[in-house]
């Protein structure tokens, strides 16, 4: 089986192509199981996710290539939800979906309550006159929390703190090991997540050091391309595989209504 459970659309307003090329490159390149999880609304950082207002059109679309394309590829809903806390919406995580995937893409700036778009290359200055493994260390807190809140079934892209390429001192299987507790208890799964290939860090999201630590607590695994563009659906797939059958994983998570199932890939 092969599993793409993270993609997004224009509803995003940083995305292009339409829903239905999305589906067919997902088809041309072999993909059993394509899931769509779209950045889920909120109020904060309105530019770059879909509108409130547009959710219902959003999932009527989705169930719609469902059945269009029954036959050639099974076709999920989901979303991409920004731990925040104060702007989570109940409409969405109470959404009848079957996955969330729960991302880190901002944390609170030292001695204020401003968030850092730490992923986006406009806010690169934050990592400036900061201590590294503070800002590694406030991210896995913040990926700790998520999954104690037990309102999402993936983590997504578990090292995005890496995108840029500034690394930790201190040994990151040492930094990410409450958080990893925490996953493993909250019975979540981690995306191996191929966009980091196409970043500076060029390497898959999580690191191979965090993804044999998973594996050693026996946290199940999912696949996800990050796809923001047609071209990207089922990004460096062979790669990402490669990697989580040398580590030892022959099986990952797909979801139904928000149940688990592992299957070989």
């Amino acid at each position: 089986m092969r599993i793409d459970l993270h993609n997004h659309t224009t509803f995003c307003n940083h995305a292009t192509g339409s829903m239905q090329e999305y589906v067919q490159k997902a088809i041309e390149k072999g993909i059993d199981t394509f899931g769509f999880s779209e950045h889920a609304p909120m109020p904060f950082d309105e530019k770059y996710r879909l509108k409130l207002e547009d959710k219902s059109t959003y999932e009527s679309n989705v169930l719609a290539l469902q059945k269009e394309y029954a036959k050639d590829i099974t076709i999920l809903l989901g979303y991409e939800v920004d731990f925040l806390p104060k702007y989570m919406l109940d409409e969405v995580l109470n959404s009848p979906v079957d996955y969330l995937i729960g991302s880190v893409h901002f944390l609170q700036k030292k001695d204020t309550t401003d968030l850092w778009g730490f992923d986006n290359p406009e806010f690169i200055g934050g990592y400036e006159n900061v201590d590294i493994d503070t800002i590694w260390q406030d991210y896995f807190d913040t990926i700790e929390a998520m999954a104690k809140s037990k309102l999402f079934d993936i983590v997504g892209h578990m090292d995005l703190i890496k995108v840029f390429k500034f690394l930790p001192k201190k040994d990151v299987r040492f930094i990410a090991k409450k958080a990893l507790l925490a996953i493993k208890k909250a019975n979540m799964s981690i995306e191996l997540n191929a966009a980091g290939i196409r970043k500076p860090i060029a390497e898959p999201y999580p690191s191979k050091a965090l993804l044999e630590e998973a594996y050693a607590l026996d946290i199940p695994i999912t696949f996800g391309s990050d796809a923001h563009e047609i071209e990207q659906v089922g990004f460096s797939y062979e790669i990402v595989k490669e990697i989580a059958l040398s580590i030892g994983y022959t099986k990952c998570a797909t979801y139904k209504n928000r149940e688990r199932e592992l299957v070989t890939f």
